[in-house]
């Protein structure tokens, strides 16, 4: 339910893709998506074996992500935290994509 009532205020476009996250107990992924094609531009994520603790990981997706949309020319985003609270990992993952040049 929460997912739903985040998702019907969160709309993208192709000048400002949403950023998407999901999160598991090992593994948080985060993909851009442009809504009106209904397609994903660039996806992130992190192996199991990436040394570090969760929140550290996420932050490296976070930055992972960030440069592959620099190189298909993305600037801005919207963040769609998915229905979870803002900390942890996903305040992490936040914080990675902004270190990372983009503006969300």
């Amino acid at each position: 339910m929460r997912h739903k009532r985040v998702r019907a205020k969160v709309l993208g476009t192709s000048e400002r893709p949403r950023v998407s996250v999901f999160k598991s107990n090992r593994h948080v992924f985060a993909q851009i998506i442009d809504d009106v094609s209904g397609k994903t531009i660039v996806s992130s994520k992190v192996d199991s074996k990436a040394k570090g603790r969760k929140v550290e990981v996420a932050a490296k997706i976070g930055e992972m992500l960030a440069e592959k949309a620099k190189e298909v020319g993305i600037k801005e985003a919207i963040f769609d935290r998915g229905g979870f609270k803002y900390h942890g990992r996903v305040k992490a993952l936040a914080d990675g994509i902004r270190k990372g040049g983009l503006k969300i």
